[in-house]
């Protein structure tokens, strides 16, 4: 491989990197109880706000400001997506969302006393910046990797993530335990997490900025120009789609499995505490596990499809997370050390299977056409994810049981494995026109 391409290779890796504290400090552990407890200190006696003339729980806000984040970004991911795959700069692009993303992130740093509202438009701004510009991230894919490495080299993308956003929750969550001694109050220690997290990401972000200039385009739209071309796509590219329905039964298939994943990821906590009666010390540590074992779970199970296939590799993952769901029903009340051995576990499959369900992915979309494919890809991941939670809340009202209801997230893992088995990858590849892999 030329020694540009491995540059550029590397600096791509670099991107996974930085965002992942985003979501790990900032998503995961810090903004959710720190921007409630802001709301519940300015709600009325009924322990309501109001937000625009909105009356709502104060401990709503959070839940309801992700969902209106992720409810935009149905409407947004697709422009961005079109305006990647017309571009001559897509580095500038990508620098200016993580930066737009960043600066967001370190203004949460200013959230103090009655402006809990500004930090929920903050996390909205965030939050479409961060995945906006995992769309065009992902758009590299195919540039830097031939066909036959493509899943280790998502799965090496998606390892660093987990590394990167491992260290700095890591380093913030021993800086926080020890704010006391330090002499820093708890609600400032959060606030320098905060802003932490976000000067990583942009300091990060310089790295896959400089290194992916090489595949800027030469002929490129900016401008209106690109704005214009790229919406005028984006509606041929929802009528095209009907051109490759195995590519659609494998977004059908992720849609739910991921939805059965995501559920998993959102709930775990709320299962441990509630169910398990685990204090939020041994969720952090928990948090920590998955972080770092997900590293070492993707690059095995990168590994792994090289050997056996992608596809192959992925419906073994399934059937380990239907495993760990039927474990997870039978864990004891009050001991921490099964809940982290099923932490680990858990991070075991996770990066594996996001790592190749991305990489096998890429290979089923047309050329060209790939920021706005991957735009339907991070939708079909982020603005379904309601579905298992619904599930979940519906099974929990029927039964009254936190563990029949983690279980019946099983449906998600083995309905989305069928359809996944009776995916044919190799058409789906002939499909879009892409050269074929060793394999799937």
């Amino acid at each position: 491989m030329p020694m540009d391409m491995v540059k550029a290779r590397r600096s791509w890796y670099f991107y996974d990197f930085a965002n992942s504290a985003f979501s790990t400090t900032v998503i995961s552990v810090f903004l959710g109880p720190y921007l409630t407890g802001l709301a519940q200190d300015n709600s009325n006696s009924n322990g309501f706000i109001s937000v625009l003339g909105i009356n709502m729980a104060a401990e709503s806000l959070f839940p309801y400001t992700v969902s209106l984040s992720v409810f935009l970004q149905v409407f947004t991911l697709p422009l961005i997506g079109a305006l990647a795959d017309h571009v001559k700069s897509r580095t500038n692009m990508l620098g200016l969302l993580a930066g737009i993303g960043s600066v967001a992130t370190m203004l949460m740093y200013l959230v103090v006393g009655e402006t809990y509202q500004l930090g929920a438009l903050l996390l909205v701004v965030a939050n479409l910046a961060f995945g906006a510009s995992i769309v065009v991230y992902n758009s590299y894919l195919p540039d830097i990797s031939a066909p036959s490495d493509r899943d280790a080299v998502s799965s090496k993308g998606w390892g660093l993530g987990y590394l990167g956003g491992g260290l700095l929750l890591l380093m913030n969550v021993a800086f926080f335990l020890s704010a006391e001694s330090l002499g820093v109050a708890e609600s400032d220690a959060v606030r320098i997490s905060l802003l932490s997290a976000g000067a990583w990401w942009l300091l990060f972000t310089l790295i896959p900025y400089r290194g992916l200039r090489q595949l800027n385009r030469e002929q490129g739209k900016v401008g209106m120009a690109a704005v214009k071309v790229s919406i005028g796509d984006l509606k041929n590219t929802f009528k095209d789609a009907r051109k490759y329905p195995q590519t659609l039964k494998f977004l059908i298939a992720y849609l739910l499995y991921n939805d059965g994943i995501q559920t998993v990821i959102a709930l775990a906590g709320t299962y441990a505490a509630i169910e398990l009666d685990l204090a939020q010390s041994d969720l952090i540590t928990a948090i920590l596990i998955v972080q770092f074992v997900a590293l070492f779970g993707a690059l095995l199970l990168g590994k792994a499809a090289s050997i056996w296939g992608s596809k192959t590799v992925l419906l073994g993952s399934l059937i380990l997370w239907t495993v760990t769901l039927v474990v997870a029903y039978g864990l004891p009340v009050g001991q921490a050390l099964p809940y982290y051995l099923l932490a680990a576990a858990i991070g075991l499959v996770l990066g594996g299977s996001q790592a190749l369900s991305r990489s096998l992915y890429s290979q089923m979309i047309p050329k060209t056409q790939e920021a706005q494919y991957f735009a339907v890809y991070e939708i079909s991941e982020r603005g379904t994810s309601w579905i298992g939670t619904f599930l979940f809340g519906l099974s929990l009202t029927v039964t009254g049981s936190y563990r029949i209801s983690i279980v019946a997230l099983i449906i998600f893992f083995i309905l989305g494995g069928l359809i996944l088995a009776r995916t044919n990858i190799r058409l789906a590849i002939s499909e879009a026109g892409n050269e074929q892999p060793s394999k799937v």
